[in-house]
């Protein structure tokens, strides 16, 4: 498998972007890619936005991004309170939200599979794709009771230490969500233990993404 490694211009600050419908999307979705990032882009500069997030959600919401990107490379943190569920219904107000972020030029965007079974999740993956329409974009997927993974085709690679972390704070930061059955650490594991496994990853662990356009 060849790998890609993102090329920087000097001086420049690696600059992301991460989308997701509700709370802990984003953490589950590419939470140990966000670690392995920063560390090797310790001065990137990271724009955390989350949908639906009121209440005990929102309070969750914050701690997660401060908890996978830490308050020194977290440039901007929004948290909305859409309606869970109703996305679709509140289309105008929620491309609103991505027409603000315009002044944003993302080098990566982190978003939903646009073929995901949550109609909040598929809304959020098509408006990122309306509004960033030169961009790099990849596609994470949530592991649901809907099972709707399919075959990715961008891998990123994990070390234990990073998906054991990855895990950990997950479990740690999202305590309204342990009560949902397919909410545990075996299941964030076992999803990450078979996409290394597609890839041949050294220590056995990966995320993986649908990237639909990507240049070099």
């Amino acid at each position: 498998m060849i790998p890609l490694k993102l090329s920087l211009q000097a001086g420049k600050k690696l600059e992301i972007l991460c989308l997701g419908a509700h709370s802990d999307d984003i953490e589950i979705g590419c939470g140990g890619t966000i670690l392995r990032l920063l560390k090797e882009y310790p001065e990137s500069r990271v724009h955390w936005v989350v949908f639906s997030a009121s209440g005990v959600r929102k309070a969750e919401a914050k701690r997660g991004a401060q908890a996978f990107v830490g308050k020194a490379q977290l440039k901007k943190l929004m948290l909305k309170s859409f309606r869970d569920g109703f996305m679709p219904f509140n289309g105008a107000a929620i491309k609103d939200v991505f027409e603000s972020l315009k002044d944003i030029s993302p080098d990566l965007i982190f978003t939903h599979n646009r073929k995901d079974a949550h109609q909040d999740h598929r809304l959020i993956a098509e408006c990122a794709w309306n509004t960033f329409r030169n961009h790099l974009i990849l596609e994470y997927e949530i592991p649901k009771y809907d099972g709707d993974l399919g075959q990715p085709n961008f891998f990123v690679m994990l070390k234990d230490e990073v998906r054991a972390r990855k895990t950990r704070m997950i479990m740690e930061v999202f305590q309204s969500q342990r009560a949902k059955h397919w909410f545990s650490e075996d299941t964030f594991n076992a999803l990450m233990r078979i996409r290394g496994m597609e890839c041949a990853a050294p220590d056995g662990f990966a995320e993986a993404f649908y990237c639909r356009k990507l240049s070099y």
